[in-house]
């Protein structure tokens, strides 16, 4: 197959041929030169927008640290994030339709420029906000806006997602997508950490996160460029109109499935935000480890993704979502346990490893079990509503197990988020594995 440009250096050109001919032999058939460039430049989305997040997503709750906030303040950083994430999500949907259709529009706007725009925010933060309070309140109000933003994108991302990425392999394609993300945050947030502890010193003692914000300033930007190339496959004069608020309910109503992995998803993101915030907190305060050690801490997960995630996603397409999803729905819980029990960073290194592993089988399944309930004809609407349940427990959780964390300390926040855990998986086997079981059987009846 040909690159379609032929004005790029003879270096680039070979390497993007070499892409194109991987994303090519996902497939049975050889698939069309265009639908071969939507993967492409989604692929390379993935990449930089994956580097920008490994740059600041382990260091913002350090970064309120360093200002002194406490575990209060913590919670309240990603409680009002979610907050304003779930004021996002309909709205969001909405806006496809006020964009005239342009989907992609939607996303580039708000998700590629607003949200990393707003990054800049915390590289000046220490050069105009002296007072710590007031510091603290606009690393909360940063971090809203950049989940508002992203949230307000994530309707019209899905949507495009789910027209170009064929259903057949979904598996392998987000395998072979992961496996390339994963590789620089491997190297990323590693290399975050210890550009923060170097570049930290007693005259700027925050000048190690101004310059991994700036950095993930700059990747994210070339993310958005990325996405920008792609071409949507729904072109703006076929996008359909919003549905009216009946025949949305009935229309998602009427998607088997779907309701009961709203359901159960409620139950299990209570049971990981409880205590999501709070894990390199705990990790500096209690076990002692360093901005460096967090990096390092944080690349041991990516590493395990990187060296599983092929195989992970040829499981996925062979045994099914639902069966990854459940199955790993009820290995997840003994995460929080095993933090509970660790007495050294070293061994959150190996906790994490774990993680990993697990989390991204997770992951795999349940982004492609979203795709195949939600229902078609309302497939925005339907992720907005999925991922109003996600922000909702998110907005709640953290600021319960930030309280719970002042008053108790932190190991019962973590036997509570592994109880909480299996009560979701028990929820997916019961409401959502159980009937898809016996469709399965009534189908193969007829």
């Amino acid at each position: 197959m040909k690159v379609s440009s032929v004005t790029r250096p003879l270096g680039i050109a070979f390497l993007v041929a070499s892409l194109d001919r991987s994303l090519s032999r996902l497939s049975a058939n050889q698939p069309p030169a265009v639908e071969v460039e939507r993967l492409r430049w989604f692929w390379l989305d993935g990449l930089f927008s994956t580097i920008s997040v490994s740059f600041y997503a382990s260091f913002v709750t350090l970064f309120a640290l360093a200002y002194g906030a406490n575990n209060t303040e913590i919670g309240r950083l990603t409680a009002v994030a979610s907050l304003c994430g779930l004021a996002a999500l309909l709205p969001g949907a909405q806006a496809i339709k006020l964009m005239g259709g342009r989907r992609k529009t939607v996303v580039v706007l708000f998700g590629g420029i607003i949200s990393r725009i707003a990054l800049l925010a915390w590289v000046v933060l220490p050069l105009l906000v002296h007072d710590a309070s007031t510091a603290i309140a606009v690393i909360i109000a940063v971090n809203a806006v950049i989940t508002f933003a992203n949230n307000f994108a994530n309707p019209a991302w899905t949507a495009i997602v789910a027209d170009i990425v064929p259903r057949e392999i979904r598996g392998r394609f987000f395998s072979h997508r992961n496996f390339a993300v994963n590789l620089p945050a491997l190297l990323i947030v590693p290399l975050a950490g210890l550009l923060i502890q170097a570049a930290n010193k007693p005259g700027a003692p925050l000048a190690g996160y101004q310059l991994v914000f700036l950095l993930a300033f700059a990747t994210g930007i070339v993310a958005t460029l990325a996405f920008a190339r792609i071409d949507d496959p729904l072109p703006a004069s076929q996008a359909r109109q919003p549905l009216q608020l009946g025949e949305l309910v009935r229309t998602i109503r009427s998607a088997p499935g779907f309701l009961a992995l709203v359901a159960c998803t409620l139950i299990w993101s209570l049971g990981v935000q409880i205590v999501a915030p709070f894990l390199n907190v705990y990790l500096v305060n209690d076990l002692g480890a360093t901005t460096a050690m967090v990096g390092w801490i944080t690349a041991a997960s990516s590493l395990a993704a990187l060296l599983t995630a092929r195989w992970l996603g040829r499981w996925v397409d062979r045994r099914g979502n639902i069966w990854v999803q459940a199955v790993f729905s009820f290995i997840i819980p003994i995460i929080p346990l095993a933090w509970m029990v660790a007495r050294a960073p070293w061994q959150v290194g190996l906790i994490n490893a774990m993680a990993g592993i697990l989390w991204t089988g997770y992951g795999l399944a349940s982004f492609n079990l979203l795709l195949d309930v939600a229902p078609e004809k309302a497939r925005a609407e339907a992720n907005a509503l999925f991922q109003l349940v996600v922000a909702g427990s998110a907005t709640v959780a953290p600021i319960v197990g930030g309280h719970l964390a002042d008053a108790m300390g932190y190991r019962p926040v973590f036997i509570l988020s592994a109880v909480i855990r299996l009560l979701g998986a028990l929820a997916f086997l019961w409401l959502v594995a159980r009937p898809a079981a016996q469709r399965t059987r009534q189908e193969a009846g007829h």
